[in-house]
This record gives structure tokens, C-alpha cells and sequence, in this order.
């Protein structure tokens, strides 16, 4: 039995995580602290990156006193963090250049609206797998340097890296020595080509941005450095994996192989489907990106990216107040027996996949004097559930594989009226997870199989167990709520 603990650092959009792990893959310590969100502008979201670093040193110590363990015993860590959202900081003393551009941010449009009328898309898709939409890293960094002179000529000098937030979390916990990314990571912003998993020339120029504010690129499974005066960890603590927080998720539950699947109820919805060594370039909406097979080594993926999920829940709870928290919505989506025609959009900051229209905004259709507060919040729980129907079938159709089932893990999946109607929406099973956090166990786990803490894949998931919605509606129902959903959208779009 290996000695040690692995610790897991989940750095997310709305907090940052710290997670122990003994042997046997079970939690020994847990810490969470959520940081401040920035909205200075309608449509724009930035997070400050010394809170996050902050953060992240309040929730490992938190973490260690709860395991009652001692420092020393880390034998690895592994760090998995929300994607595209990029980071500017000076290489010498590791100040950032402002605040994190947030990938909920919606300020570059118009640049994306542009690039894709000058006809830069079909060629950008063939080597990204990626098309033109805020969410993405790279027009946010063109974004920086066109919009700041002085920080253009720095970066031209050298004294400025790039990074999304693991590239961050990286630089300080090696003490300002190691600047490095992930496959997964990279695959996010623009400007990596995963045929040939580098850097691209022709893309960097597009997007005006100079190579040497890049970090290096290494698979998930890498050794990226050791631990250097980054409290409370001691120094030479190795970490051996980096991962983006879906991708992690997709590891960490398990779909390292064809045909695995799974989606992450979390703010947003992101289903994604491993397509082992075989890229497949989707022309109707859905992106290919990098994931990992059982090794942590490079493979391929399709996802669809819904941007509101969650976060819709947390719009009836804050904005609405017509609930006092989430938890409450399946027993009050219960109470309305239908919804009759009422259909909720929630685009609140537009359309992802399939649509990708980041101008669209939300819509409630078919409200009438009968509508009632239940029916709403029901309504609400349908609208995720139908998302993930629609791309789901879109997935199936443009990857030509079959997928025996969808695993589930994030937030809203705990509630069991969403998951057994996303089963009945679906025709397929629908498994969850016991594990909680799926996203830092993908980290942890791939972190301990780097470092050989873990020699056995399957003897460690042998540990999780799933909870299984079987499909129970009729194919005549499921015809309807998917029709009348498409009505809405069309409706909106057009």
C-alpha cells in the first residue's frame, strides 16, 4: 500500500478548492472558499489573480488541518481549473497586469464578429477545432495587446508571460520558476493546433500575439516542477498533473476509453465524448478538443459547451428570489404535475453550443395567468435537461458512435428530478457519481498514477459508486419537449 496523501487544487470560476486524498482514493480533508467577481462593464466578468492565489494558499491550509496530516505526506499534486479564462503577469516579479479576463467574458464579439467575416474561421476550426466566440482564449489576449500599448511592447521584450489560470497557479507555486500549460488547456485558446499539438505560427500572427509570452506545452501527465516557497506547502512537493476542469472531470470519472461520456452540471453544462486517437472536426456546432486516455496521454474529444446551467438556478435564487436555495428546486418542480407551454431560454450571456450567438439573450415562452411558481422553477430544471438533449443527439450524429451512457457529476446532478428527466430526454441511462467533486479526484487521480502513488487504474475506481436513472418516457413525449424547445430557440434566433 503506497504511503502519503495526493493533494488536488481546483481552481474554479466562482472559488478555489483544495482536496486530500489517502491511498484508497478516499477524502481525508476538504476546503472551499469562493473570491470576488468583477462585472465592470455589461457583458464583461474578471476575477483579480492575487485573490485567486490567495485563495488557493487559505483552502491547502484549511485542507491540511481537517486531514489532521502533516504537510510532508503529500506525495503529489495534481491542479485541474476553469478553461479560456487568461491571466497576464509580469516574468520577474510575478505581479499580475490586472485583473483575469473570465470566460463567461463577452468583450471581444465584435473582434469575433470580424475575424469571421474576413473568412478566418474555416482555417481557424482545422487546426483549433475551435470557432470564433468570446468564450475562447485567444481573442481575449488580442483583446490586451490591442488594447494596450505599453503592455504590447513588454510583451514583445519578454517580461510578460500568458497563461490561463493553471499556468498561474503554476508560475507561483514553483516559485516564479516553471511557466508551462497542458494539452487540455492549450487546446482552449486559439492558438494551438491539436493535429500537431504546438503552438501555431499563422494563428499567433492572426491574433497578434507574440510567442514569447507563451508557456510550453506538455501532455496532462507531465512533470511540471516542484513545490518552491509557496505556503503552507513545504518545498519539493512534485506536481505531475495539469489538467482543465472538464477534462479532469472526464478522467475522473472514468471515460478514458471511445465511446465514454460524460457531462458536468456545474454554472454551465459541458458534455464531453472521448474519441480516443481519431479527431473528428464537427461542422454543425460542437467543438473537437484534447482529453486523456487511461495514461493521462493525449486523445481526442467532442464537446458541446452550454453556457448557462447552474447558473440559471442561481438566477431564481438571487435575481428572482423565487427560491431560497438550490437544493429546494426538486421538491418544488414536483409540485407542478406540467408546465403546459412554458419554455425557458437561458441565454442569459447568449448562446453556446450549437448556436454559438453570443448576441442572443434569454426568453421565457408560453407564460400565462395559469403559470405558476413552481411551474417556472420546473420549467427552469427542463431547460437544462433539454440543452443537453440537443446536443447530445448532435454528438451521436456527427461522431457516428453509439453511447451506451452518460455519466454525470457537478452541482445540479444531485437533483434527482433533473437527472432522471435528462435519462427520459435522452433514451439512455443516465449514471452519477458518488464522488462530489469529480473534476479534483480527475486531477488527484491522474497526479498519483503520474508519480506511481497509484499503480492500478482499475483498483482505484473500483472505489466509486453510481446512482443509474433508466429512461422512462415515451418516445412520443420525448418528441414533444424536444419540438416544443426547438420552436422557442428558432423563435429567438431568427
Amino acid at each position: 500500500m503506497a504511503k502519503g496523501y495526493v493533494l488536488a487544487i481546483d481552481q474554479g470560476t466562482t472559488g478555489s478548492r483544495a482536496i486530500i486524498y489517502d491511498a484508497h482514493g478516499v477524502l481525508r480533508g476538504s476546503a472551499y472558499q469562493e473570491f470576488h467577481q468583477y462585472y465592470p462593464r455589461p457583458g464583461w466578468v474578471e476575477h483579480d489573480p492575487e485573490e485567486i492565489i490567495s485563495s488557493v494558499e487559505k483552502v491547502i491550509a484549511r485542507a491540511l488541518i481537517q486531514s489532521r496530516i502533516s504537510r510532508k505526506q503529500i506525495r503529489a499534486i495534481g491542479i485541474t481549473n476553469q478553461r479560456e479564462t487568461i491571466v497576464l503577469w509580469d516574468r520577474k516579479s510575478g505581479r499580475s497586469f490586472g485583473r483575469a479576463i473570465v470566460w463567461q467574458d463577452r468583450r471581444t464579439d465584435a473582434l469575433c464578429r470580424l475575424l469571421r467575416a474576413q473568412g478566418h474561421e474555416p482555417a481557424v476550426h482545422k487546426k483549433t477545432g475551435l470557432f470564433f466566440d468570446p468564450y475562447f482564449s485567444g481573442t481575449k489576449l488580442r483583446w490586451c495587446f490591442d488594447h494596450h500599448p505599453a503592455l504590447r511592447r513588454k510583451a514583445r521584450s519578454g517580461m510578460v508571460c500568458f497563461g490561463t489560470v493553471d499556468s498561474w497557479l503554476l508560475f507561483h507555486l514553483s516559485g516564479k520558476k516553471n511557466h508551462a500549460t497542458d494539452f487540455t488547456n492549450a487546446s482552449r485558446t486559439l492558438l494551438f493546433d491539436i493535429r500537431k499539438k504546438k503552438w501555431d505560427r499563422d494563428l499567433l500572427k492572426l491574433l497578434h500575439v507574440p510567442a514569447s509570452v507563451l508557456p510550453e506545452t506538455k501532455p496532462s501527465n507531465s512533470f511540471f516542477g516542484r513545490t518552491k516557497n509557496f505556503r503552507p506547502l513545504p518545498d519539493g512537493i512534485p506536481m505531475h498533473a495539469l489538467m482543465g476542469d472538464q477534462q479532469a472531470a472526464l478522467f475522473g470519472q472514468g471515460c478514458y476509453f471511445p465511446g465514454d461520456s460524460k457531462n458536468t452540471y456545474g454554472t454551465g453544462c459541458f458534455l464531453l465524448l472521448n474519441l480516443g486517437p481519431r479527431l473528428v472536426r464537427s461542422r454543425a456546432g460542437l467543438i473537437t478538443t484534447i482529453a486523456c486516455d487511461a495514461k493521462g496521454n493525449p486523445v481526442y474529444a467532442l464537446e458541446a459547451s452550454i453556457f448557462i446551467a447552474g447558473a440559471a438556478i442561481q438566477w431564481l435564487r438571487d435575481g428572482l428570489k423565487i427560491i431560497r436555495k438550490a437544493g429546494e428546486t426538486e421538491s418544488i418542480a414536483r409540485q407542478a404535475p406540467d408546465v403546459g407551454e412554458l419554455v425557458v431560454i437561458p441565454a442569459f450571456t447568449g448562446l453556446g453550443a450549437p448556436y454559438w450567438r453570443p448576441d442572443v439573450r434569454g426568453a421565457i415562452f408560453g407564460i400565462t395567468r395559469g403559470t405558476t411558481r413552481e411551474m417556472l422553477v420546473r420549467a427552469t430544471l427542463n431547460s437544462i435537461a433539454l440543452q443537453v438533449k440537443e446536443v447530445f443527439d448532435l454528438m451521436v450524429r456527427q461522431s457516428g458512435v453509439r453511447i451506451r451512457n452518460l455519466k454525470v457529476d457537478g452541482g445540479a446532478s444531485r437533483n434527482r428530478y433533473l437527472m432522471q428527466l435528462q435519462a427520459d430526454l435522452l433514451g439512455t441511462a443516465v449514471l452519477k457519481t458518488d464522488r462530489s467533486e469529480a473534476t479534483a479526484w480527475g486531477a488527484a487521480k491522474l497526479a498519483g498514477l503520474a508519480c506511481g502513488f497509484w499503480s492500478r487504474l482499475k483498483k482505484v475506481d473500483s472505489t466509486t459508486r453510481y446512482e443509474r436513472f433508466i429512461p422512462k418516457l415515451s418516445i412520443n413525449s420525448r418528441k414533444l419537449f424536444l419540438k416544443r424547445w426547438k420552436d422557442a430557440v428558432r423563435h429567438l434566433i431568427t
